[in-house]
């Protein structure tokens, strides 16, 4: 008996017929398909289902992600419930044992709040350590998925960065460096080939400096824009900072010194190692090493003398940034997944702060509290309690982790604060409510921000590019930056 083949009829003709595969092209996406037919999708969202397809299960809205601010309690176990204290922050218990919201979080305008149970009880150590995370009471900013305030956070389109979106002006995704309002990219300053590590505009220079794993330091030109001179250095550099006419950069295992005034340059041999990070108070310059010591000289600016080093230990990993507060105090966050808090005039350690989980990559002061920035996706506050510990007192947590912060004021003299993280993107937040305004994109990991006058600010990020931006409404004099 004589068979005969069937004819072969294309999945698309075919009845109920669509692509073999529910993934979209990414050549299509791109602008670059040249099959037809694909065997992937040629839309942004798959085919419709048919009626004999079974209906996904609702999705739990409870286990959804969502943006944590945290109060401490270091008494969550307790029958005594703990409530904030008006003074510094601190804590004071409860008899009552139940918890009641707190009151500070009016200020968010979110009134869905629920509590949840995290880490475990601090204990005081010798010389004032905070050996342990305490029990955590958290409540959760979270809206109804029914909201209608309820807004996606924006998401920059990966293919208009390359020049190859297809659909324009029809994107879904944002066509831009930046989200929100009230600031603006002013240029991209281009030259660098390595991450930027450092970024410094001297008081009262018409040059922007900066620095780079590329080994070179650059001069930019504010009037023009344009790259004024380069050195190239012996080795990475690790950081920047100025102050005055000086100009000093940390590399590996030596200290670059330029007096702009006067175009002198001086150098100091170090230890081996990278520095990480500087701060220069008074008369004392203090360098953070790869080694996680901290290395201390008394420095002349006059003579650019620096006298007998001392060395501050403790830390086990990089001190990849350094901040001085109130009080004589010197704090120092480090790759240790720790904080160190150090007495400037004695150089002795007072406390040690562990409630991070991963590395610390930023601290700053911002009026009577510390702030800490960490890959394990949390924004920690920390102030002083009645009997004399530092403890959390806020905490915001990001499904990426942070890795620099500055703090700058809008025209109307309202904090900002920023904080770059690692999905390549800043986020601006108003304080104290930590409402985010804005939304800066990057090439890549932003690793350094620098505050400028007149509302300049600067970024740079991993992949060598600086951009300069400026808040709206804050005057400042006409320059291409």
């Amino acid at each position: 008996m004589a068979v005969k083949a069937a004819t072969r009829v294309s999945i698309f003709d075919r009845v109920g017929g669509q692509p073999a595969k529910t993934q979209v092209c990414t050549y299509w996406l791109a602008g670059r398909c040249n099959r037809n037919p694909c065997r992937f999708m040629h839309r942004e969202s798959p085919p419709p289902q048919s009626r004999e397809t079974k209906l996904a299960p609702p999705k739990d809205v409870r286990g959804m992600k969502s943006r944590k601010m945290t109060w401490r309690s270091p008494n969550y176990n307790n029958p005594e419930t703990a409530t904030l204290s008006s003074k510094k922050g601190g804590m004071h218990g409860s008899s009552s044992g139940q918890s009641s919201r707190q009151k500070v979080l009016a200020n968010t305008g979110n009134e869905n709040v629920h509590m949840d149970q995290e880490m475990t009880i601090a204990s005081s150590g010798t010389h004032g350590d905070i050996q342990a995370p305490p029990k955590v009471l958290t409540a959760v900013r979270t809206e109804p998925e029914n909201c209608s305030s309820r807004k996606a956070k924006p998401k920059q389109c990966k293919y208009w960065i390359t020049g190859n979106c297809v659909h324009g002006d029809k994107c879904k995704d944002l066509h831009s460096w930046f989200s929100g309002s009230g600031f603006t990219l002013l240029k991209k300053l281009e030259g660098h080939t390595k991450a930027i590590t450092g970024i410094s505009l001297p008081s009262g220079s018409d040059k922007l400096y900066s620095c780079s794993k590329d080994k070179s330091i650059r001069a930019w030109d504010c009037h023009t824009g344009q790259c004024a001179g380069s050195v190239i250095t012996d080795g990475e550099a690790g950081c920047l900072i100025s102050e005055g006419s000086w100009l000093l950069v940390g590399l590996q295992t030596a200290l670059k010194a330029w007096n702009l005034q006067h175009h002198a340059e001086f150098g100091f041999g170090l230890l081996a190692g990278l520095v990480c990070s500087m701060v220069l108070v008074d008369d004392k310059l203090f360098a953070g090493m790869e080694d996680g010591s901290i290395l201390v000289w008394k420095l002349n600016l006059e003579t650019l003398t620096l006298e007998a080093a001392e060395m501050l230990k403790g830390h086990h990993g990089a001190v990849t940034s350094l901040v001085v507060g109130s009080n004589n105090r010197l704090y120092s966050g480090s790759r240790d997944c720790t904080i160190r808090v150090w007495d400037r005039q004695n150089l002795k350690c007072l406390h040690t702060l562990y409630r991070h989980t991963k590395d610390v990559m930023a601290v700053i002061c911002w009026d009577n509290y510390l702030l800490s920035a960490s890959l394990d996706n949390t924004l920690k506050i920390w102030a002083a309690t009645e009997s004399g510990t530092i403890d959390v007192i806020h905490e915001i947590k990001e499904d990426c982790g942070f890795i620099a912060l500055c703090g700058i004021h809008d025209a109307e003299v309202k904090p900002i604060l920023l904080c770059s993280c690692n999905d390549n993107t800043l986020r601006l937040y108003d304080l104290p409510s930590f409402t985010e305004r804005g939304r800066i994109f990057s090439k890549g990991e932003v690793e350094v921000i620098e505050i400028g006058t007149d509302g300049l600010f600067f970024t740079g990020d991993a992949t060598g590019e600086i951009s300069v931006w400026k808040l709206h409404g804050v005057p400042c004099e006409e320059t291409a930056l």
